[in-house]
């Protein structure tokens, strides 16, 4: 089966949280990135996997989710502009984690 992104935009990293958290449990996705805008009244996840499994993810997140997304999306086998995308924002995400874990050990 193809791959898939899903996207689901929330006001406010509480209610971004939970729905990730909705996300992982109900099908078998994960987390590729985010992005918070705002000061963080505004966070788009970004998730990954099968077609199903992400259409399946975004519909959970849409239905149990603390507050309603203000936008969400599903593309199915994206793009290669699509995907470098997806990974420039990944690798941003993933060096200000690196960041955060260093300033922590010092």
């Amino acid at each position: 089966m193809g791959m898939a992104y899903g996207f689901v935009e929330m006001k406010g990293v509480t209610a971004a949280v939970d729905a990730l958290d909705i996300m992982c449990k109900s099908a078998e996705v994960k987390l590729l990135t985010w992005e918070r805008r705002w000061g963080g009244q505004l966070v788009t996840i970004i998730i990954g996997g099968e077609v199903a499994a992400v259409e399946e993810a975004v519909k959970s997140a849409c239905t149990y989710a603390l507050r309603k997304p203000a936008m969400h999306g599903i593309i199915a086998n994206p793009h290669e502009e699509i995907v470098r995308l997806v990974k420039e924002s990944a690798s941003r995400f993933h060096s200000g984690r690196r960041k955060m874990d260093e300033e922590k050990n010092r």
